[in-house]
């Protein structure tokens, strides 16, 4: 394989598809990135088994052929070759890297072993808005579980009936679920895509796109754009009802000011940084929310002023969960829905409403 190629256009196009190489694994080439010249393209593709990445990109090419490069080396290097015409030349044991006067080699993999990418994926379908599918990702994908003990929660379901479609996400301690609508579907259809996969559609995916398209087949998802496709593979398995878990009423309903609401937080979350659950508390009543938190570090007492319909109430929580949960949220005013001390509560816009949050409460000593 012989290949001349802009080294921005390469960079680019390693930055991308590095991230679907595998980190941790028994099978070498996993952590390659396979590099095919044909006509006057080269295919960069990798994949770790769940994810694949895949960019083309123009070249001059004068010996066609395929070779895996070590991922995350090949990446960094090409990463500090941005501003020069690069050389790509390689046999079955080596692969040289020519750049202005310079020479680098690196040794390779044979592409024979690495995997086929399936991107024969079209039978189902469903079109919306750019804008919207990254609000969906953003606001669900960081309420994901990161752990392996429930798979499934670690992605977000998606749920399509007729134009209508509701993404969800859980890890445990917290839910989130916004909900929208699609410009087109072939039909009503339900999955649950990894979050990893999710954030690397949001990032690929440019801001003056109009439209996206995202297709499903056999158990795999498929997302085109700018010469750049992703295939990742979907969970199996029965996700959690989101109606079973979301209280029906509430006993108290807060209406606040959300700039005023973090910044506060923010605040009496520094003193607990270090701390393993980070609580901050909420004392409701009369006409405020009374935030505080305490540590050996210090602790701090804020008055947040609100507006409270219902009974008082004293609550702690993570603070990273009620932050994420406000930062996720926009409009001027939030409304927070609570029953008691250790039953959970939700966080939504006041106007609209696409967007709910649930948190599960800490107990402790002093809200028991």
């Amino acid at each position: 394989m012989k290949a001349v190629c802009e080294g921005i256009d390469l960079s680019d196009a390693v930055l991308k598809v590095v991230k679907a190489c595998a980190s941790k694994t028994t099978v070498p080439v996993l952590e390659c990135i396979k590099i095919s010249a044909v006509n006057d393209t080269l295919t960069l593709s990798a994949t770790d088994g769940e994810i694949s990445i895949q960019k083309n990109i123009k070249a001059e090419i004068y010996e066609e052929g395929d070779v895996c490069v070590p991922g995350k080396y090949f990446a960094d290097f090409i990463k500090k070759l941005e501003g020069v015409q690069i050389t790509l030349s390689a046999d079955n044991k080596k692969m040289d890297i020519i750049y202005a006067d310079s020479q680098t080699d690196m040794q390779v993999l044979s592409a024979e072993e690495f995997p086929k990418i399936d991107l024969d994926i079209k039978e189902n379908s469903f079109k919306l808005k750019t804008a919207d599918l990254k609000k969906f990702i953003s606001s669900t994908s960081f309420c994901c579980a990161s752990d392996d003990s429930r798979p499934i929660l670690k992605g977000c379901q998606i749920v399509i009936n007729g134009e209508d479609i509701c993404v969800t996400s859980l890890d445990g301690f917290r839910l989130a679920t916004v909900n929208g609508k699609v410009i087109s579907s072939t039909g009503n259809l339900e999955i649950v895509c990894p979050a990893r996969s999710l954030n690397e559609i949001e990032k690929m995916i440019p801001d003056d796109e109009e439209e996206a398209e995202v297709f499903v087949q056999r158990g795999m998802i498929l997302v085109s754009s700018n010469n750049t496709v992703l295939t990742s593979r979907l969970y199996n398995g029965d996700f959690i009802k989101k109606e079973n878990i979301i209280p029906k009423d509430f006993t108290t309903l807060v209406t606040v000011n959300r700039d005023l609401l973090k910044a506060s937080i923010e605040r009496a979350a520094i003193i607990v940084r270090n701390d393993k659950n980070s609580l901050v508390i909420f004392d409701i009543g009369g006409d405020k929310i009374e935030i505080s938190s305490n540590s050996d570090i210090g602790s701090v007492q804020e008055p947040v002023k609100a507006e409270v319909n219902g009974k008082d109430v004293r609550i702690a929580m993570n603070s990273k969960f009620i932050i994420d949960a406000v930062n996720a949220l926009g409009g001027e005013k939030i409304v927070l829905s609570f029953n008691n001390q250790i039953q959970p509560f939700t966080c939504e816009n006041a106007d609209g409403k696409d967007r709910l949050y649930l948190i599960l409460p800490v107990r402790t000593a002093n809200n028991a």
